[in-house]
Parts: structure tokens; C-alpha cells; sequence
């Protein structure tokens, strides 16, 4: 026969686990914010200061950055359409849309390296301005989040397949999505603030 005080200390005890997961996560995505906010303060001190060398409008290629930004919000797309999946209890379709945006998010990194390749190979280089410097290390700590990002799909892909749907699996669902989308708005302001702005 169970005892009742018991089991209600249990299930506290598992809601207060989860309550300080999901807050302890929150203060990471602050910090990550703080992190991006002074990126993108360097980045507007700098932008002018191109050393008689290339400036944004002449480097960069709006229909082709308009690709990546199209990949990064597909792949939200169907990280929400795991996260359903996941919630109703249907391990199948979440796998199969954890793999999608998995597979997003790496095509998403591959058109950045290629961009940056491109921009050295033309010498566009990070050691070039400081406009280079702070767009390079702006974009570049955006991809490596990507980067993290897609090896934690990776573990909860193999979480969710050998472990199932239990509650530990959906809380680090959810803080996983939460990181993604918080990639995804970062990118937006990215798309704006250092691609659009350099055509306006």
C-alpha cells in the first residue's frame, strides 16, 4: 500500500526539480543575451571602420543571406513540430522532426562557413578592419551556438530514442527548444542589424 505523504514528497520534490532546471536555464539565456548585447554594441561602434578596406554593401549578398535566415526559421518550424509531437507522446514523428532540424541547422552552418571562406579567399578577412573583426566574431559566436546546438539534438535524438518520452527527456526538450529559439530571434537581429542595415 503506497503512502500518501510519500508519494506527494515525491512529486514535489519532481516539480521542484523541474522549476529550478527550467529557471537555472533562463539565467543561462540571460547571460547568452548579455554576451550577444555586447556583441552587437561592438559591432555598431564598428562598423564604419572599414580601413579604406570593403565595406558591408560591398561584401555582402542579400538573396544568399536571405537563404540562411529561410533554413533558421524552418528549422524553429519544425523543432515546434517536434516539441507537439513530443508533448503528445509520439516518439516517431519527434525523432523524425529532430533529425529535419538538425539537418537544417547544419545546412544553415554550411552556407556560413562557405560565406566566411569566400570572404577570406576574397580578402575580406577578419585581420582586415575592424568592421571585419567585429562582423567575423558577431556571426561566428551566433554559428558556434548553432554549431552546440545541433550536437544537443543529437544527444536528445539519442535520449528520446532509448529512453523514451519520460519526464527528464521533455524537460530537456524544452529547454533545448527554448535555446533554439532564442538562436533564431538572435539571428533575426543579426539579418537586420548587420545585413539589411548595410544596404539602407
Amino acid at each position: 500500500m503506497s503512502n500518501p505523504s510519500l508519494s506527494a514528497t515525491h512529486d514535489s520534490a519532481h516539480h521542484d526539480a523541474s522549476s529550478q532546471t527550467t529557471a537555472g536555464f533562463w539565467v543561462y539565456l540571460m547571460s547568452d543575451c548579455l554576451i550577444f548585447a555586447v556583441l552587437f554594441a561592438t559591432f555598431g561602434v564598428l562598423v564604419g571602420n572599414t580601413a579604406d578596406g570593403p565595406a558591408g554593401r560591398d561584401i555582402f549578398s542579400l538573396p544568399y543571406v536571405a537563404g540562411e535566415t529561410a533554413l533558421l526559421l524552418l528549422s524553429s518550424f519544425t523543432f515546434g513540430a517536434g516539441m507537439l509531437s513530443a508533448r503528445a507522446g509520439r516518439r516517431g514523428p519527434l525523432l523524425a522532426w529532430l533529425v529535419t532540424t538538425a539537418l537544417l541547422g547544419a545546412a544553415f552552418v554550411g552556407m556560413e562557413l562557405h560565406e566566411f571562406a569566400a570572404l577570406v579567399h576574397d580578402g575580406a578577412g577578419p585581420g582586415v578592419s575592424a568592421f571585419l573583426s567585429a562582423y567575423f566574431t558577431l556571426v561566428g559566436t551566433h554559428g558556434l551556438h548553432v554549431t552546440l546546438g545541433i550536437l544537443w539534438l543529437g544527444v536528445m535524438l539519442h535520449q528520446a530514442w532509448h529512453y523514451g518520452l519520460d519526464e527528464v527527456v521533455l524537460r530537456r526538450l524544452a529547454c533545448l527548444s527554448m535555446f533554439w529559439h532564442f538562436l533564431d530571434l538572435i539571428w533575426i537581429c543579426v539579418f537586420t542589424f548587420v545585413y539589411l542595415r548595410a544596404f539602407l
